[in-house]
């Protein structure tokens, strides 16, 4: 191992990086390499980039390799690791071994993620005890790392384990904690200065992060006794951080980093607006939150904090106020239109105006611009070009946060004042830009995304879908929008042209297919603008309309014309690096399907301006994998040998240790399995198959959703033993489908009494135990899609099993829930398919390991198609129910058979498992 740094060096050079980290990997599992790299990343001796190198490559183990099955890790090398950890933080707490001691905290969290406290019992024990009184360089390294491990507590849902986890480390962790945020914040606020307040002010930062960890899911006792210590109005720390702003710390204008006073200020409104919505009752003890809006009013009311270093504070403290609006607690604050008149004027109108900075991004980087505008995680609305914050969403910018404080009044019962406030600011900006419209066009800008704010009273994705009843948008576009859609190029400013563009956007819901059809040759028009943002708006507002459905009627029009348009945006380099055009090259290619054909010839040159992303460098493989899927499932007649000669290398375990292969690689073995199954069982790899399954797919989380069919008793096993020592409710929901669709499919030899007799024989009454605890409870859990598999699997086994009508089976299968089957009414809005759902925009954002194909996905297909009407299967006094009857009558003969047949008569079995399979929507009452 004395050439781990030569290979963590060569790591850094593209020539040798993929030679170095291949060999670094062959590497890792080797005993005492885990102890070695961490000696090496402490020694000052090596390139400190060579050690940054190690804590990188550290972290990457512990969060991709920590659990890995296939080529573990040693037990020891991590039970070392786990005991190093932390003196490793004490070690870097140097500044200057800042970046690597940043590494180093991350790979404790992830470690700690999966081993605390099962098997790190002592952790927190050991960040208490590294805390100093007085070495605060120390004190940094450990809270960063407590931070660190804490800070996953806000994502996830309550659950006894997660709650079990967070006593443990309040038990241990609060009363040092509490001590030291008395003495940190002491030392920020004493005249003079500490020396070192730099790093002090960081260790009261991370302490206000994690009084927010502390309280993210229920009030510590600790915290709770000291309430009036934190929010008091005039002595509580909070309210003395926001006034808190020494000299010595403040930064350069043109600094675009925030400076440590605006960061704890910003932690402050965080925690502030997390109160207001989990502890309204304790912030009522107090007038804490008045105090705290005349504090926002202070701090950004008329502009007081311009620099771009100061955004985040500025848009927490404006979703603070959106907040307390909303909550409806202090109506007495925001009832008086003079209050409301007032908010807007000092507080929103200032915040809406574009800046500088912005403007300058707008022409130097229009990707970012473009991201800002569009980083909405509620899927915000957006009324210019700058995006409005949805209700309750996160606003990323000061425009959104300052939008999302007119949408908290107007959704908040002050819908007519505001309103009407707002109307004369919009009025007075657009007589502005009538007045001048070369010098005043941000006036015009401004005025826009004020009617798109105050129109909007709820939003998704998919855009506004509920206005302002006050607010004509339909008469505003027509008014003052549409003019500047269609103007020609150069005759009026670009972000107003983009404005344009966004407010079609946004209220696209709001138009009808007419309206929307006659604005789509403007549209297309605007893809040749050379203005990046512009005709990158215009692509996404063609892509957002085509997903429209007017009744069953796609919206597509000139698909040909419109690709023609996208090649013509730029070289293909420009075209792949913008995903919206290729987004909207997509949604143009699958709305207006088949009728391409006539103009193939000038389609596919478009489509290929982005072939670069299929390169043969191993990143790329999971994308390769799921076009050869794609490409298999397609041949009809036979399968080629080039495929087949692929088949063995598919089957490899070094093939499957790439986690964001796995997805794509089992589309292709699914496809393998559809096309060319008798190859395969001939050539003696189905058992290579099942030996992937077992290894790779059914123990870990990542893969809940590969369908099995094949090698019941191996196989079922496998899949009870994963359900009992790893459960989740998606791993679940295949489980139980997996089972019914076994039943409900028609081959010969299966059938109910195939898969339960295979149970069966594992432990006898083992499938009551499954039947019981898994399947019934998920029964009304699952999606529409497959309801006709479990309709017809239930019938069968209802009917069909003779081991479901013997105890304790029997018992089980009268159950008396007649909405386990039932649809619910939102169900029922789309059949399905390409269009159903929008990926790009539910799930949007770059995933390097694994990103689904949407547009490649096939039609379903129907494992129960030999069912046309399930009225056939589950019986209307046909063959199955008499044979049944007949089948309860001679298996409980001589043991209580009157006593049965009388309970499922009396109980109604068949009738209410009728009433489920009716509500499945499949047949009619008899």
């Amino acid at each position: 191992m004395s050439d781990v740094a030569s290979l963590l060096s060569a790591s850094l050079q593209p020539a040798s990086r993929k030679q170095a980290e291949q060999q670094l990997n062959q590497l890792t599992t080797q005993s005492g390499f885990l102890p070695h790299l961490l000696a090496l990343i402490l020694d000052t001796t090596p390139d400190r980039a060579v050690r940054l190198a190690g804590g990188i490559y550290l972290k990457n183990i512990a969060k991709l390799r920590w659990e890995e099955d296939v080529a573990p890790l040693p037990e020891q090398d991590r039970s070392t690791l786990r005991s190093q950890l932390v003196p490793a933080m004490i070690a870097l707490s140097h500044p200057a071994d800042k970046g690597i001691r940043a590494q180093i905290a991350e790979s404790v969290a992830l470690i700690a993620e999966l081993d605390f406290p099962s098997k790190w019992p002592d952790l927190i024990d050991q960040l208490v005890l590294s805390l100093s009184p007085t070495e605060y360089n120390v004190n940094l390294g450990v809270l960063e790392t407590a931070h660190s491990i804490f800070r996953h507590w806000r994502s996830q849902v309550r659950s006894d384990e997660l709650y079990s986890e967070i006593n443990l480390v309040l038990s241990r962790f609060i009363n040092p904690f509490l001590d030291l945020f008395r003495q940190t914040a002491t030392l920020i606020l004493s005249s003079p200065l500490p020396s070192n307040i730099d790093v002090v002010a960081q260790a009261q930062i991370l302490l206000a992060e994690i009084f927010y960890d502390f309280t993210c899911h229920d009030l510590p006792p600790a915290i709770e006794d000291t309430h009036d210590e934190f929010f008091a109005p005039s002595t509580g720390w909070f309210q003395r951080f926001l006034t808190w702003d020494p000299p010595e710390l403040r930064k350069d204008p043109d600094d675009v980093t925030p400076s440590l006073p605006a960061r704890l200020k910003t932690v402050v409104f965080e925690i502030t607006e997390l109160y207001i919505k989990l502890y309204p009752d304790q912030l009522a003890k107090s007038p804490a939150i008045e105090h705290f809006v005349q504090t926002v009013w202070q701090l950004v009311g008329s502009n007081n904090l311009p620099n771009v270093a100061d955004d985040n504070l500025v848009s927490q403290a404006l979703r603070f106020i959106s907040t307390a609006i909303r909550s409806g607690y202090y109506k007495q604050l925001f009832s008086s239109r003079d209050v409301i008149s007032s908010l807007i004027q000092g507080v929103v109108v200032p915040n809406v105006s574009l800046r500088t900075h912005e403007l300058e991004q707008f022409e130097d980087d229009p990707l970012e611009f473009i991201r800002l505008d569009l980083a909405l995680p509620s899927g915000g609305t957006v009324g210019g070009a700058g995006g409005v914050g949805g209700a309750g969403g996160e606003a990323t910018t000061r425009r959104q946060a300052a939008g999302d404080v007119l949408q908290a009044l107007v959704g908040s019962g002050y819908r007519t004042e505001t309103t009407e406030i707002v109307g004369g600011w919009i009025q007075t900006g657009l007589e502005a830009y009538g007045r001048d419209r070369a010098a005043n066009w941000t006036a015009k800008d401004s005025a826009v995304y004020l009617l798109g704010a105050v129109a909007t009273e709820a939003s998704t994705t998919q855009g506004v879908t509920s206005i302002n009843a006050q607010v004509d948008v339909v008469k505003f576009f027509s008014d003052h929008v549409f003019q500047d859609l269609q103007a020609e190029q150069g005759t009026v400013h670009p972000i107003l042209q983009v404005d344009a563009i966004r407010f079609l956007l946004t209220f696209r819901n709001q138009l009808t297919k007419e309206q929307l059809l006659a604005v789509l040759p403007l549209l297309i028009k605007h893809l040749t603008s050379d203005n990046y943002v512009a005709y990158t708006y215009a692509a996404i507002t063609i892509d957002r309309i085509l997903f429209i459905k007017k009744g069953s009627l796609l919206l597509c029009v000139h698909a040909s014309r419109l690709l023609t348009k996208i090649e013509g945006a730029g070289t293909p380099e420009k075209v792949a690096e913008n995903d919206h055009l290729m987004k909207c090259a997509m949604r143009v290619i699958v709305t207006a399907r088949q009728t391409l054909t006539p103009v193939y010839q000038q389609v596919l040159p478009a489509t290929l301006y982005f072939r670069e992303y299929l390169s043969v460098d191993a990143n790329t493989y999971p994308t390769s994998f799921k076009f050869l899927a794609q490409m298999l499932s397609l041949h009809r007649t036979g399968v080629p040998a080039e495929y087949r000669n692929l088949l063995p290398f598919l089957l490899t375990p070094a093939c499957w240790q790439q986690k964001g292969s796995i997805p794509g690689l089992v589309k292709l073995l699914r496809a393998f399995l559809s096309r060319d199954a008798p190859e395969m069982l001939r050539a003696g790899q189905i058992e290579r198959v099942l030996a992937i399954v077992q290894q790779r797919l059914v123990p870990s989380k990542m893969n809940d959703g590969a369908q099995l069919k094949q090698y019941m008793r191996p196989l079922v096993m496998t899949l009870l033993k994963r359900m009992q020592t790893n459960k989740t409710d998606k791993y679940v929901y295949h489980f139980t489908h997996f089972f019914l669709l076994t039943m409900a499919i028609n081959r010969r030899g299966m059938g109910p009494d195939y898969m339960v007799s295979t149970v069966e024989e594992i432990q006898p009454q083992l499938w009551s135990q499954i039947l019981t605890n898994f399947v019934i409870p998920q029964v009304p859990k699952m999606p529409t899609k497959d309801r006709k598999v479990i309709a017809v699997g239930l019938t069968r086994l209802l009917t069909e099993s003779k081991v479901m009508l013997s105890e304790p089976c029997v018992a089980e299968l009268l159950f008396s829930e007649p909405q386990y089957l039932a649809s619910k009414e939102d169900d029922k809005a789309g059949a399905g398919g390409l269009t159903e759902i929008d990926y790009e925009e539910q799930a949007a954002g770059y995933q390097a390991a694994y990103s689904r194909l949407a547009a490649s996905e096939s039609g379903l297909v129907d494992p129960v198609s030999y069912v046309g009407d399930v009225r056939a299967v589950f019986g209307t006094g046909t063959e199955w129910t008499q044979r049944c009857f007949g089948w309860v009558s001679r298996g409980v003969s001589g043991r209580g058979g009157e006593r049965v047949f009388g309970g499922i008569s009396e109980r109604g079995i068949f009738g209410r498992v009728g009433q489920s399979v009716r509500g499945c929507g499949f047949i009619h009452p008899l």
